[in-house]
């Protein structure tokens, strides 16, 4: 293996699902700008997901509509036309 490749600053991150409000502390080299005070009383840089295990479909074996950007919204209002004309 190659020497002095990987990173050497790692430290506590939270990473934050978006959709359902589920966090978690692990350690990362993930730069980022947010702080988030945790359950532990420190604060920690954050890490804001779209999407975790605990929203993601093959997890949780249900299907969800996680749509934080409006990305539905855009996609109906683009094509609205097409669909109509099939009408």
């Amino acid at each position: 293996m190659k020497k002095d490749i990987h990173p050497k600053d790692y430290r506590f991150v939270v990473f934050k699902d978006m959709s359902n409000d589920y966090a978690f502390l692990t350690k990362s080299t993930v730069k980022t700008k947010d702080t988030i005070k945790w359950e532990d009383g420190n604060e920690y840089p954050l890490v804001k997901l779209e999407i975790s295990h605990k929203s993601h479909p093959f997890y949780t074996g249900k299907m969800q509509l996680v749509d934080t950007a409006g990305r539905v919204d855009k996609f109906k209002t683009k094509y609205a036309k097409h669909y109509e004309s099939k009408k």
